[in-house]
């Protein structure tokens, strides 16, 4: 609160001397109190507990289950370790995307800086920024960055870079002699004071450290990365709860079979063996494994995309956003002061409409570039952003500081000060001197005698005064941060000071402001029709947002617009049912951005947040999706994200959202795949077992086709070309089954899979059992079950195969859609087809799943019973309205 306090007050609290500093012995004294200035954070997490917090999942568990299983079932540990491998697999990937995702606390203590300027002892001393401790006076000029948070004692024309903290695009003036009323201002309003790890631009001062390390603005923002809470995306969330429905799936369907059998008067053992065979029917063993691997993959399309996901779950969110909270500076705009119009002889035109060649034009470009202590080429830029960009508007026009600064000396000069918000500079042309000044126009204005309209000076009447003045209120209304330009012609530069500043002729006005990126209105627009709304959030003031809002079609109406002051004073209920009314929020602190964020995710909302500043850090690792600017934004939004752009480009995030509604598509039609087959499995083994069968198939036998035979075209799925309308349908709610207009197909598939694999088993006991034997006493003929169990196993790979092409579409004929348009599933195919036929012809694996060659016309009744699945779908197809 020391914003509120007297300087002498400030001096008071900390027992402090503004002209010899600390002492040794109270630095010691108070730096056991409060520490070292640095930043703290949890104590990381190792590689081997990262590991091992990957297996901390219910499908994992079911995984580890089945990898026993199959050595309790199986003669060979062969599938024990295949699962091993899986899970081995998905937890290594898991572990290593995590090792990256939590650096944003390391990119903080990063940005302290490294040296800071202090009286000790009555001197002035250079030390690491960690030893500054509360009550130091200390020392800041132009170039160096704030060591820790300070109240200003003494200021003199200091401005300073905060747009990392408070999203604010221009430098802020700040004046140490400002007492502050209000105990609610925003943090980019405390003019008296400065923090942490932002840039001193302009002018000098001292202060008195007032709060070092975690106590800093920037140690709030360390603490709220810090206790974030990591959720679970909406896909997770669906999995887990997957995961739990199948292992209660198998424990019941295991229960069940175990008593029929009991019913039944089977034995025991027996009865034992084929319910684990149930179980692990009921497993798909390679689901997490391929989620894993799909998603995987989208991350390498979507780098190619310039979008770097570093969270994998990350990439399916994306695709159920349906609020983007976009950070307005260097995000929605391109963080570049510009200069967008100007005012010459009682005409305001745009920049382009710039004429070199009219006087009084000319005349202000000169002005404004001489009158400069700013630098601006092709290589580099430095100075005030404010008079960077005076500059870029002459070289538009090849008017270049260097080359005029020759041709029009300069000799004598005034410097900005913040008390009269002008700046003068005297320049040779020929054989007299122009006084050149520009600055605030109000205070300008009230110096100059005359105005220069139409290549003529004529004197400055109320009627000419009131008419820039209207101007000039109707460019700021815009959101323009507007300048005066005036300036008079003198004989000599024996001019006293006092006198340069007065009889001043007014040429013009100039606005400038940070503009929207071009090819932002165009995405936001794609966002509407796709029922996303982007809000913006940034540090800047009311109007100015609202004009950037209203440009880029984001806001309509000024009551669209909140500001940090409405939200401190409303509940985050309050906030929470007023958020869906309002498109733009302003003057905003971090905190502020993570109760907008919470607000919009309190009402069922999967939320993004873009930025690249430190104040954007809390609210990124907050919201489902943060998304980072890669190019201007800072380690600690980067370390606090799940996305970076690379190319900084609001339209990246769109194409983002595009390719997770495509990946999520995929891998809901891998899922689907997946559970279908097992559905086609447990029907198998379960009606089989029912009626008193031996069983059609055993334990092995469903371990392969779960591992192997589906996983490839599953993996296949996963990849399927996106959908080109996908932007068109409305964002899905997180809320909604992944089995959501997909249960029949699930259902109607599994049990077609299932008979058609019992019609296998039934076609193998009728010809290969002797006479006298049934489907029920088979098990006494080994020989003629093992070519009934073959056909089964054969008839189940092969329809689960040709199944996989139905997943392409719920509605579109494959044939329509292109049955070689994904030649990964084609591939996938083939290659299930040879490891079936590897599996049946070699002999020491045809030994270890207890199979045998089949004959042609087993062959053909297995082809037949295949393409059944495809045939029905396709006839089904035809009575869905295509979309």
């Amino acid at each position: 609160m020391y914003f509120n306090d007297s300087i002498d007050d400030v001096i008071g609290k900390f027992n402090t001397n503004p002209d010899t500093g600390l002492t040794s012995s109270q630095v010691e004294e108070i730096r056991s109190k409060y520490g070292s200035n640095k930043l703290a954070s949890k104590k990381k997490k190792t590689k081997v507990q990262l590991f091992f917090a990957q297996l901390n999942d219910i499908l994992i568990y079911i995984l580890i289950v089945a990898a026993i299983l199959s050595v309790v079932v199986g003669k060979e540990i062969s599938d024990a370790i295949i699962i091993g491998i899986v899970i081995l697999v998905n937890a290594t990937v898991g572990m290593i995307q995590e090792s990256k995702a939590e650096k944003a606390l390391d990119a903080l203590k990063e940005l302290s800086t490294p040296k800071a300027i202090v009286k000790r002892n009555g001197e002035l001393v250079e030390i690491p920024s960690e030893e500054v401790v509360p009550g130091d006076v200390i020392i800041i000029d132009a170039g160096r960055f704030i060591p820790c948070d300070i109240r200003l004692i003494e200021s003199a024309n200091l401005k300073v870079e905060e747009s990392a903290l408070t999203g604010e695009s221009v430098p802020v003036d700040k004046n140490a002699n400002l007492i502050l009323e209000d105990e609610k201002v925003s943090l980019g309003d405390k003019k008296n004071m400065v923090f942490m790890s932002t840039l001193a631009t302009y002018g000098r001062a001292t202060g008195i450290a007032v709060a070092t390390g975690m106590n800093t603005e920037i140690g709030k923002i360390a603490k709220m990365l810090d206790e974030g809470e990591n959720e679970l995306t909406p896909l997770q969330k669906k999995l887990e709860q997957l995961g739990k429905v199948l292992g209660i799936a198998a424990i019941g369907i295991c229960a069940v079979m175990f008593a029929v059998g009991l019913l039944q008067d089977r034995a025991v053992t027996d009865m034992f063996m084929i319910s684990i065979s149930l179980a692990v029917a009921a497993i798909p063993e390679g689901l997490a494994a391929i989620v894993t691997i799909v998603l995987a993959l989208g991350v390498q399309r979507m780098i190619k995309q310039n979008a770097i996901i570093r969270k994998l779950p990350s990439v399916e969110t994306l695709g159920s956003v349906n609020i983007i909270c976009s950070d307005k500076t260097g995000t929605l705009t391109q963080n570049k002061m510009t200069v967008v119009k100007y005012f010459t002889d009682n005409k305001l035109k745009e920049v382009k409409e710039f004429n070199i060649n009219n006087k009084g034009e000319k005349l202000l470009l000169e002005n404004i570039v001489l009158c400069n202590d700013a630098t601006s080429t092709a290589s580099s830029k430095t100075g005030d952003p404010t008079e960077i960009a005076l500059l870029d508007m002459g070289n538009m026009f090849n008017v270049f500081k260097e080359e005029l600064d020759k041709t029009h000396k300069r000799v004598d000069e005034i410097p900005f000060d913040s008390d009269r918000k002008l700046m003068t500079t005297v320049n040779s042309y020929e054989d007299k001197f122009n006084v050149m000044t520009k600055g605030a126009t109000d205070n300008l204005i009230n110096i100059c005698t005359s105005a220069y309209i139409n290549g003529e000076v004529v004197p400055m009447t109320e009627e000419i005064k009131n008419g820039f003045l209207k101007v000039a209120t109707a460019m700021s209304d815009d959101a323009l941060r507007v300048l005066g330009a005036a300036f008079k012609t003198v004989n000599s530069t024996h001019v006293e000071v006092d006198e340069l500043e007065k009889d001043l002729t007014f040429i013009g006005l100039v606005g400038m402001i940070d503009p929207p990126r071009l090819e932002v209105k165009d995405s936001i627009e794609i966002c509407k029709t796709s029922g996303i709304k982007t809000i913006m959030i940034t540090g800047d003031h009311k109007n100015t947002a609202f004009a950037i809002a209203k440009e880029l079609s984001i806001a309509e109406d000024i009551n669209q617009v909140a500001s940090g002051a409405d939200i401190d004073n409303l509940t985050d209920e309050e906030l929470a049912s007023r958020c869906e009314n309002l498109r733009v929020f302003a003057r905003v602190s971090p905190e502020h951005k993570v109760r907008i964020v919470k607000a919009f995710k309190s009402k069922g909302n999967i939320v993004s947040m873009t930025g690249d500043g430190v104040n954007d850090a809390p609210s990124l690792k907050a919201a489902d999706i943060g998304v980072a600017m890669g190019i201007t934004g800072t380690d600690v939004a980067k370390g606090a994200s799940d996305m970076v752009l690379t190319d900084d480009n609001f339209s990246t995030i769109v194409a983002a959202i595009e390719e997770g509604r495509n990946i999520f598509n995929n891998i809901k039609k891998s899922v689907i795949f997946l559970i279908s087959c097992n559905a086609g499995e447990i029907v198998t083994l379960f009606f089989g077992i029912l009626f008193g069968w031996a069983a059609p198939l055993n334990a092995t036998h469903i371990l392969w086709v779960n591992l192997i035979t589906d996983s490839f075209p599953a993996l296949a799925l996963g990849v399927d070309p996106g959908d080109k309308d996908v932007m068109k349908d409305k964002p899905r709610n997180p809320k909604d089954s992944l089995f959501k207009g997909s249960l029949f197909t699930l259902l109607f598939n599994g049990v077609l899979i299932g008979i058609l694999t019992l019609i296998g088993f039934i076609y193998g006991v009728n010809k290969y059992g002797d006479a006298g034997v049934t489907l029920v006493n088979i098990a006494n003929n080994p020989e003629a079950l093992m070519h009934a169990q073959t056909i089964a196993f054969v008839v189940l790979s092969g329809t689960q195969l040709i199944h996989s092409l139905n997943m392409r579409s719920s509605d579109k004929s494959i044939f329509k859609i292109g049955l070689f348009s994904n030649m990964y599933l084609i591939y996938a195919m083939v290659v299930g087809i040879a490891l079936q036929m590897a599996v049946i012809y070699i002999p020491p694996i045809a030994r270890m799943f207890n199979v045998i060659p089949l004959t042609l016309a087993d062959w053909g009744l297995v082809i037949i019973l295949s393409l059944i699945p495809l045939v029905i779908n396709e006839i089904i197809k035809l009575f869905i309205k295509d979309k």
